[in-house]
């Protein structure tokens, strides 16, 4: 049946699941954030309220909750049941681009344009402490699995690793030749990755302060980095999106390249694993989520699809040719069958 799927009106900066996987949470500069089945694509809820840009998007641990941060210089809490923001953060006095929970959902962690990072109390949206020491911008803030320490990017060119309950800094990670804008912890919290505009991605040892390894292979700025949820069906792998138009994937342990993940027709600004590790999900200026089955290295679901339709399902893999000007959307898997999406050749638009 043909489709039409609402996308964003402008790009889309950030991009994460929801603890079930069910959920694909999307934040654009339209001002708006999305929430969109993780396996149909559908939107189920737009959520409206910011003045400016959203940059960041996250899930509570419960998924209960979706958090948004803006150039409006706001953090917002929404219901993702209802849709309807029941708190706004305020206290930044520029734009916020960042903003997470820590693992145990008490505390919110916000990156501004003001070079801090502030720690604010979920229940009541207050803040209990500011975290200053950087002397560019904040572009990033993410906390360790165990919640005891909060790793900050900034332009400056450094990453910092502040104790969470103290507010001190006790590391500064310094290499990179270029703004830092992205880091993130490994799952067993002894290493700290970081992604730049020197095209490269960094491990560092947590504890020493040590780089361990560069990742080199993007051909321009590194936006964004993820680290593979900690399942014991696959090693630890690490996800880049760069302003190249791809996504990159990477072993852990080795440091190499393992796939290229190509079909953004502009820069992407943001990567995310689904809860089990896997797909990765990717957020574009192109204005499109697209969800990456790892294990095929296909695209399995570009959001949105305008326009596109069911025109083959299989139980197998096989050769198909789509022929009389049909243009393939993508592949979506589904209860066991893999549905291959076309436009058909009267529909003149390309696939976003």
């Amino acid at each position: 049946m043909e489709q039409t799927l609402e996308g964003h009106q402008g790009s889309v900066c950030s991009v994460a699941f929801s603890p079930d996987g069910a959920t694909v949470a999307s934040a654009s500069g339209d001002g708006t954030v999305k929430l969109w089945d993780a396996t149909t694509g559908q939107c189920h809820q737009t959520l409206e309220g910011h003045r400016d840009y959203v940059y960041s998007v996250a899930f509570s641990p419960d998924g209960a909750t979706v958090v948004s941060a803006s150039g409006d210089r706001n953090a917002k809490l929404w219901n993702t049941t209802t849709g309807q923001c029941y708190q706004t953060i305020q206290g930044h006095p520029f734009s916020v681009y960042s903003v997470t929970f820590s693992p145990n959902g008490a505390t919110l962690a916000s990156a501004s344009l003001d070079n801090t990072v502030k720690l604010w109390d979920t229940s009541i949206g207050q803040c209990y402490r500011t975290l200053e020491g950087h002397r560019e911008s904040v572009y990033s803030a993410a906390f360790s699995p165990d919640g005891t320490t909060v790793a900050s990017a900034s332009g400056d060119e450094t990453v910092k690793l502040w104790d969470a309950t103290t507010g001190q800094c006790h590391q500064t990670l310094e290499g990179h030749r270029g703004p830092v804008y992205s880091a993130a912890f490994s799952h067993n919290r002894t290493n700290v990755m970081s992604a730049s505009m020197d095209k490269t991605v960094k491990l560092w040892d947590a504890a020493t302060g040590q780089c361990s390894q560069t990742l080199i292979s993007h051909q321009d700025s590194v936006c964004s980095i993820a680290f593979s949820p900690n399942t014991s069906t696959a090693s630890a792998s690490i996800a880049s999106a760069s302003r190249d138009k791809t996504i990159k994937l990477w072993d852990a342990a080795t440091g190499q390249c393992c796939q290229t993940f190509t079909g953004h027709q502009a820069s992407v600004f943001s990567v995310a694993f689904s809860p089990n590790g896997g797909i990765v999900a990717s957020a574009s200026e192109d204005e499109t989520v697209k969800l990456w089955d790892i294990a095929t290295g296909l695209c399995c679901l570009s959001i949105p699809l305008p326009y596109c339709q069911t025109v083959l399902q299989l139980r197998r893999p096989r050769r198909t040719r789509l022929t009389g000007g049909t243009r393939l959307c993508g592949i979506r898997k589904t209860s066991g069958r893999v549905s291959i999406l076309a436009r058909p050749p009267e529909v003149c638009m390309p696939c976003r």
